[in-house]
């Protein structure tokens, strides 16, 4: 019974966190390259949860006794996949952030001396 009950709200969730990320596409609030991700592991978190024997299978097979925690698990490598790829994204705007000051730097100096030499005459 107890399984049922989280096998329920774990759909539940599934098809509400689906709606959201379908919301916020077509309201552009979420760029396309990162839907795939979302969208992958929300239907492999359904996918867990409406197949009882994939979800004990895949407990089995990390060694979880009790087949719901296994979703937390799976929940939990989904989060740090989503993490991993926005660090990577984060460190990428960095460099061109920083790229872009330095040639922001450069066009100020060259400015400034073509002024002065508008200046000068």
């Amino acid at each position: 019974m107890m399984q049922l009950r989280v096998q329920i709200v774990t759909v539940l969730v599934g098809l509400v966190l689906l709606g959201l990320i379908f919301q916020l596409i077509r309201k552009n609030r979420l760029l396309e390259r990162y839907v795939i991700l979302w969208i992958a592991s929300t239907g492999l978190l359904l996918a867990v949860a409406i197949w009882k024997q994939l979800m004990e299978k895949f407990a089995q097979f990390i060694g979880i006794y009790y087949p719901p925690s296994a979703l937390f698990v799976l929940a939990i490598f989904c989060g740090m996949a989503i993490i991993l790829h926005f660090s990577v994204v984060i460190s990428q705007l960095t460099k061109q952030n920083h790229k872009l000051a330095q040639e922001v730097a450069l066009l100020q100096a060259d400015l400034k001396n073509l002024e002065a030499k508008l200046y000068k005459k």
